[in-house]
């Protein structure tokens, strides 16, 4: 009987994703089609920040490392897609200093390809920068792992024969969309959740908690740590792929340290550890982002005219993180998820408390 019971379960918990995964494609669909082009940008950053987020969550939250360098990872992923999936006449346009080198110069694959393709390489350069680094722990880690995302952002710079140095990427083909952003959001939520909740995932968390316990149990701490940063650095990948073809230009200064700064901030009100708090918080945080940009801008304040002050944005969600801090201390969720099991749990209390009433 038992075994019925949780066949039935698992069943049901299956009908469940169905019905969420389908109500995601009915909004995602209405909204591509009905809402105006504003709109349907903020709603790509959310889907957008939310696989940074997560992905930054698996190395900071989940495994207890501090690691500064996402921006580094976003930028290789962005500029290696791009490259592979715009057009020779585009790089010509673009690379009129000095020429593109072969064979990035003649060839053009489709998008969804080169998005996986800049993921892989910034996964290897996250093995090779976490190899030697991971050895390291809490500020010492962050230090290198900085300094790391800054070396990118310079070698960058000076590359001028591949990522056109400071000029950057111009006039990029803006395939990111709803159903990009979204349906990679989807996918990294479903594949670390999976990961969190393996042996691997008790694996990592026993890392986060006690280096030397969990190595006196058996773990390999340099596998499952070079295994959370690998992941992680490949989902960066992916989304600064998504976030160059959506503001259709980058240079290295997109990638610069306030955007490893806005996704911790992302991580840490969220709640380290918490896949659904870094979700919730991503979508708040890409909405408040452009609500917020009236503060930069001129603006009357009861007849007096208010200069707009540049970097207004950042310092909000830098009190918001303060008071995060000082009030809820692991965030808002807590490191708690948001789970169907315990959806259905609720629900079959309030029958339970129906059907004795009655």
């Amino acid at each position: 009987m038992k075994k019925v019971k949780k066949k039935e379960k698992d069943y049901f918990l299956f009908f469940l994703k169905i019905i969420a995964i389908l109500i995601v494609v009915i909004f995602v669909f209405i909204a591509q089609r009905n809402f105006d082009a504003y709109v349907i940008r903020i709603l790509t950053l959310c889907g957008i920040y939310v696989i940074l987020g997560v992905s930054l969550n698996l190395i900071n939250g989940f495994t207890g490392q501090f690691s500064l360098g996402h921006a580094g990872f976003m930028s290789i992923g962005a500029y290696v897609s791009a490259l592979l999936y715009m057009s020779p006449e585009l790089k010509e346009v673009n690379y009129f200093i000095t020429p593109l080198i072969w064979p990035f110069s003649v060839i053009q694959i489709p998008f969804f390809i080169s998005v996986i393709a800049g993921g892989i390489i910034a996964a290897l350069v996250g093995f090779l920068v976490g190899a030697p680094c991971l050895r390291l722990k809490g500020d010492y880690l962050a230090i290198v792992t900085f300094g790391f995302s800054e070396i990118i952002r310079i070698i960058f710079n000076n590359l001028q024969s591949i990522t056109n140095g400071p000029l950057g990427l111009k006039g990029l083909p803006s395939y990111t969309n709803l159903w990009w952003s979204w349906g990679a959001a989807i996918f990294t939520i479903y594949f670390i959740s999976n990961l969190i909740n393996s042996s691997y995932g008790r694996a990592l968390k026993s890392i986060r908690e006690d280096e030397a316990a969990a190595e006196a149990m058996g773990v390999n701490l340099f596998y499952h740590k070079g295994l959370a940063f690998v992941v992680g650095a490949f989902f960066a990948g992916i989304g600064g792929a998504l976030l160059g073809s959506l503001i259709m230009t980058i240079d290295p200064n997109t990638f610069s340290v306030v955007m490893t700064f806005q996704i911790i901030v992302i991580v840490i009100v969220g709640g380290l550890g918490s896949i659904t708090g870094t979700v919730i918080v991503a979508t708040i945080f890409a909405i408040l982002m452009e609500f917020l940009r009236v503060f930069e801008s001129p603006m009357n304040f009861f007849g007096t005219k208010l200069p707009g002050i540049p970097g207004m944005r950042m310092l909000i969600f830098s009190i918001i993180l303060m008071v995060v801090i000082l009030f809820f201390k692991r965030g808002l969720m807590g490191g708690k998820e948001f789970s169907l099991k315990q959806f259905i749990k609720i629900f079959s209390r309030d029958n339970r408390v129906i059907k004795e009433g009655s």
